[in-house]
Formats: C-alpha cells, structure tokens, sequence
C-alpha cells in the first residue's frame, strides 16, 4: 500500500490512474534512511529517483579543498536524482545524503519505462518533468553568477519556504554561493526593509 504523499504524487500530479498502478507489474519500495547516512556517492551508478516522503535529503559535491557545494536541497514531496549517471550511465559525481531520518520512494528505470507504456499522461508528465529540470538548473546557474546575495536569497525563500528552521545557516550560504557571514548581512538588510524578515 502506497503512501499518502508517493500515492498523491503519481495519481494526482504524474497522471496514473487507480487502474494503471494495478496494471504496472510492480510498486516502488520505500526505504528509511537514517540522518546521516548516504543515498549514493561519488562514484555509484545511480539510475534511481528519489522521491521524499518524510524527511530532508541534500545533493552536493565536495571540492579538492574539502568545501562542500549543495546542488539542490529536497524536503516532502520532492524529487532527487542524478540524471547524468541515471541517463548516461556514469558514475555520480554527487552525495545525496540525509539531513533528518528520511523515508523515499525509490523509482528506478524499470517502473518508469513501465508507467509511460501504461500510460501516455505519465509519459508526458515525464517529458515535462526533464525539460523542466533543465530551465531550474539553468535559472539556477544565472543566479549564481549573475544575482546579488539578496536576490538569490530571496529565490532561496521563495523554492523553499519552510525550509529555513531545519537547515543550518552555512548550508544555506553554501547552497547560495556566499559564505555565512554573508548570509548574515543579507537578512539583516531584508529584515530592515521587509517585517516578515525580521
């Protein structure tokens, strides 16, 4: 039995229908990571998609400094992945790493070759989804070498409202590109302008 969230997903946003879940020849699995432990590494295959039901995954890479660069952060109801190694069958160069206990459901290549033969909604739903993949890394790459601190702040905020209580302070500056003393100015500034800052 699917869960509320992962079940949503597929009927509600992916376009399956009650009937095309009973007709694919398996469900995805769900698996409990503890905070802490790793989804992949660099140097996995990885052809599978994450979809979080429960919990707090982060996507990053480490440089030969040691400092680490958060690609994407991925609370309920998101998804992560690495599509380079998932569709050109190399090795990851990511972490994808649980920040809280974290319960995903895990699609791998089979169920969606199977979902989009079953179904031209879900078909389509993922041709969307990849293009739409595409235009967030490429807005996100011209917040980061385009856009001030404030702005790519605000862009922050605005992806993840709710994420700010459970993330620290130097991953957000991380995930921003700008250190945590940087970060700092930034809110004081926006908590001068705008009360719901502050």
């Amino acid at each position: 039995m699917l869960q509320h969230n992962f079940h949503t997903y597929l009927t509600q946003k992916a376009g399956l229908s009650e009937n095309d879940l009973l007709l694919l020849p398996y469900l995805p699995a769900s698996h409990i990571y503890k905070k802490g432990e790793y989804l992949i590494r660099p140097g996995d295959y990885n052809s599978k998609i994450f979809f979080v039901e429960k919990g707090l995954l982060k996507q990053y890479t480490i440089d030969d400094d040691g400092k680490e660069h958060i690609m994407h952060f991925a609370p309920e109801n998101w998804l992560v992945s690495d599509r380079s190694s998932a569709y050109f069958k190399q090795p990851t160069e990511y972490f994808i790493e649980a920040m809280e206990d974290t319960e995903v459901f895990v699609m791998d290549e089979k169920f969606i070759n199977a979902a989009s033969e079953i179904s031209a909604s879900y078909r389509e739903f993922n041709h969307r989804s990849l293009h739409n993949h595409i235009r967030t890394m490429q807005n996100r790459i011209n917040l980061l070498v385009g856009a001030t601190a404030e702005k790519r702040y605000l862009e922050f905020v605005n992806t993840y409202p709710n994420l700010y209580s459970r993330v620290p302070q130097w991953m957000i500056a991380s995930y921003l590109g700008i250190t945590p003393e940087g970060l700092s100015r930034v809110r004081k500034e926006l908590a001068k302008k705008h009360p719901k800052f502050s």
